[in-house]
């Protein structure tokens, strides 16, 4: 049975904002309209987790995949052993065994993303299937004839380093990326490849070289940069990073991360990574703007990304740990591997022993001083359990400690801190 092909795709993409660059916008309006179109996106392993970045590719991939086009999903096994270009310097190159560690954990983590059943079921590819045999003379001869280097000169990644020094290693990346588009054309019929606009060139190396070695027309597009509020990127070594590995950041610290963006980025985000029809999004628009201090759209936005990321269970585990950590649920109600995970991500400190309320303010910075300390418990403003503390000589006992091990101190409606005893 064939792919029902949704003939607005386009329009949708367009409307969330996904198309920041294309080829000829109306032959690929007529590709998505036709037929099922085999399309790609390629994730290089130049980190041990993908992170948002490539979300936006991957839901990309999903929305054409609901649309009845077929994905061929391609990890970049070959090509990240070199690197796409950096802007400012050369890029560190990882060992091979790292770079064989990370493709897997890539592949793993991509998996879940589509759909490998039905017509239009997805295909995970690695290059390094294809590159890895090719012989040096060949690649120059069948792929390296294809580029002229003034053009390759003039990619803005390229100009910009020139001064500074860019490797051939680095400088020769496009044409590995190109390969990878022909070899899909070639082999799997694959006419479509998307990915973020800093690989704008790239993609673009991939549709001409189709068409100056096979003749063939190619269709491609690119997703916008995900910026923060004051248009600098998120980096994948600040402490921004939003990771998709559980084990590099929780689902409960991703939640939260969805839970604390700005208002004026809210509509855009919901757009872009989420499957809320246009309807839902207006109708969350609406009320964000009416009632802001309700962080709907934030609320929306978090339980709809996670859900796709880390599944229902780590979402309702997410919401029940923010709701009892900010005094609105029952903290005992938690696992104990949940309320660990998010009180470890908040900020916890370790004691070896059960120490006064005033004395664990301090250790835990909610306060800068005991006659602080004091003083938020003389006006209300100290919780330990989500109860308030009214006497300043409290002591927690071994009956207050949560799982066995965890007590949970609050200062005010949103300052928290979790304390590990023993």
């Amino acid at each position: 049975m064939s792919a029902t092909i949704d003939t607005t795709l386009l329009d949708d993409l367009l409307w969330r904002g996904l198309v920041a660059h294309s080829t000829d916008l109306e032959a690929l309006r007529e590709a998505l309209a036709t037929g099922s179109v085999r399309f790609y996106v390629g994730f290089d392993p130049t980190a041990p987790s993908l992170h948002m970045g490539n979300l936006v590719q991957l839901v990309t991939a999903r929305r054409l995949q609901n649309a009845g086009h077929t994905p061929y999903i391609l990890v970049g096994g070959a090509t990240g052993m070199i690197g796409d270009p950096k802007e400012s310097a050369e890029r560190v190159l990882n060992s091979l065994d790292t770079v064989k560690d990370w493709t897997e954990r890539v592949r793993r983590q991509v998996a879940p993303f589509v759909r490998t059943d039905g017509s239009n079921g997805a295909t995970i590819v690695n290059n390094y299937d294809w590159t890895a045999s090719l012989s040096t003379i060949d690649f120059l001869r069948d792929i390296g004839k294809h580029f002229p280097v003034n053009r390759m000169l003039a990619r803005d990644v390229v100009s910009r380093r020139l001064e500074s020094g860019i490797s051939y290693t680095e400088f020769s990346y496009v044409l590995l990326q190109a390969m990878d588009f022909l070899n899909l054309f070639r082999d799997h019929g694959v006419t479509l490849q998307f990915g973020g606009s800093d690989q704008w060139g790239n993609i673009t190396g991939g549709a001409e070289l189709i068409r100056r070695s096979d003749g063939g027309r190619a269709h491609a597009f690119a997703t916008p940069l995900i910026t923060k509020p004051d248009g600098t990127k998120y980096g994948k070594t600040e402490g921004d990073a939003l990771w998709l590995d559980p084990e590099m950041m929780s689902p409960y610290a991703f939640h939260q991360w969805w839970l604390n963006v700005d208002d004026s980025q809210v509509v855009d985000l919901l757009k872009i990574f989420t499957f809320l029809s246009r309807d839902e999004i207006d109708a969350v628009d609406a009320e964000l703007r009416e009632k802001p201090w309700l962080r709907a759209g934030q609320k929306r936005l978090a339980d709809e990304v996670t859900t796709f990321v880390h599944g229902a269970e780590e979402t309702a585990n997410a919401q029940a740990a923010a709701a009892a950590l900010f005094g609105g649920g029952d903290l005992h109600e938690l696992s104990h591997s949940t309320l660990a995970t998010a009180l470890r991500e908040a900020g916890s400190t370790s004691v070896a022993s059960l120490a006064p309320v005033v004395d664990l303010l301090v250790q835990t910075g909610l306060a800068k001083s005991k006659g602080e300390a004091r003083r938020t418990i003389a006006e209300g403003g100290a919780y330990l359990n989500n109860v308030r503390v009214q006497d300043a000589d409290a002591q927690p006992t071994p009956d207050d400690l949560i799982a066995g091990s965890w007590l949970v101190l609050r200062r005010g409606k949103k300052q928290f801190a979790g304390v590990e005893v023993g």
